[in-house]
Parts: structure tokens; sequence; C-alpha cells
């Protein structure tokens, strides 16, 4: 049953909660996403079999939670998940899927004691930048700057979305790639190869930036963004079932 709380900025969240067994499971969705997609189901049919505790939220402007999605910006939805996770007690394995990837390594840097591993799926670390950003052509970059803000088509619907100033701005305060990144939790990355929205080479990025005593990539031939044939949701199961333990 989805329940909601209001996070200390006075964001109402919504959230779906199983009691278990620890470390519990946390999954962070992605950017226009929400907590009813295949993989957050899948994995909460996982967790409610293997008894573990298990936790997934909408972040706000997202599914079932308060406010306007294109009034958020990374740190908002950074502190959401921060919110979340106090929802559940001890150390959790997060599972961070494209924006949720990058929010989640955030929150290892951020509180690694509260993690007790981390499995990345098509992670999106710094895609404000290196994505839209960078992906910008001079007139693009100007309306920007001069309206606060662009549309963008959508592959995964009809409606475009708007692409804020203050999204770019706030995103450039939560840069992973630039900066030192430890991970001294377990730390299992899955990306497919034909991923048309975060490309493998983010992954190899990522994998060489990183550092830490365990952290493995697993590249699947032919997985999309999507990553949620039958055989990529085994993959993520038997990846958060290796960290749990």
């Amino acid at each position: 049953m989805t329940e909601d709380f209001i996070s200390p900025e006075g964001r109402r969240i919504a959230f779906v909660q199983h009691a278990g067994r620890g470390p519990g499971v946390v999954f962070l969705g992605g950017f226009r996403s929400d907590m009813q997609g295949t993989k957050a189901l899948a994995l909460e049919a996982w967790a409610a079999a293997a008894g573990r505790g298990f936790l997934r939220f909408d972040y706000s402007g997202h599914g079932a939670s308060g406010g306007d999605f294109e009034a958020g910006c990374i740190g908002d939805w950074l502190a959401d998940a921060r919110a979340a996770l106090g929802l559940a007690e001890g150390p959790q394995v997060l599972v961070g899927s494209s924006m949720g990837g990058w929010i989640a390594l955030l929150l290892a840097r951020a509180m690694p004691e509260r993690v007790a591993g981390l499995v990345t799926i098509a992670a999106a670390p710094d895609f404000t930048e290196d994505g839209f950003w960078a992906g910008f052509d001079a007139a693009r970059r100007a309306e920007l700057l001069r309206a606060g803000r662009v549309e963008m088509p959508s592959d995964y619907s009809a409606e475009p979305y708007a692409i804020t100033l203050r999204l770019i701005e706030d995103g450039r305060r939560h840069l992973l790639l630039r900066m030192p990144l430890n991970l001294p939790m377990p730390v299992r990355m899955l990306q497919g190869t034909a991923d048309a929205d975060v490309p493998q080479a983010v992954a190899l990025r990522l994998l060489a930036h990183a550092e830490g005593p365990d952290i493995r990539l697993t590249l699947v031939k032919a997985a999309d963004h999507r990553f949620s044939t039958p055989e990529c949701l085994r993959l993520i199961e038997a990846a958060v079932a290796e960290l749990a333990g």
C-alpha cells in the first residue's frame, strides 16, 4: 500500500515499504520515472520472496509524490532520497537506475555507513552536464539562459518535457566524475551495450574513476536502457542477492 511522508524540506514523498530482514533493499528510480516501473516491482517481489526489507519511493514531482517536476533538480531529489532512506533501519543495499544511479552514488559518498552495497543500472552520473548541456548547440544554450527553460522531445511519451536552467546549474553542484569518488562498499554496475540514453562509455568512465575494494561492471550485449527483460531482471536480482548476503 502506498503511503507518504513530509520531508524536512516540506515535500510530500510517496513510498511503499515492506518489513523484512536486513540489509534491506532501496530502489531509486530514474529521471521522469516512478516507483511503478518493471524493475522496482520485480525487485519488490524478489525481496518479499527472500524475506528482505524493501523500500521504493517517488521523488518530488514524480509519480505519486507531490510537487512540480519542472521545479525540481538533482539536489531536491537527492534530499528526497536521503529522507526516504531514513525510513529504513540500518545499512541498505541501494539499487539505482539511470538518474537513480547518480543519486545512489551521491548517497554512498555522503553516508557510506548506511550503504551495505550498491547496484547501479545504466547509472547516469553528471548527465545534466555531460548529456543535456554538452548536447545543446549555441542556439539552445542561449535560449536556456534567456528563458530559463527549453523543451525536449521524449522517446517515452508524445509530450515534450522541460529542461530548466536550475536543473543544469544545480547539477553542477553535484558532479561526481570531476572529483575523487571513494566507494568502500561492494559495488555492482550493470550496463547494456545497446543503451541509447546512457552509452556504455559512461559506465566505463565511472568504473575507471571510482575507487574501492570491490567494484565490478557487467556489460550485457544488446540490452537497452530499460534493462527490463527477464534476463536483465535476473541479473539485477542476482547482484542484489550477492550484496545483501
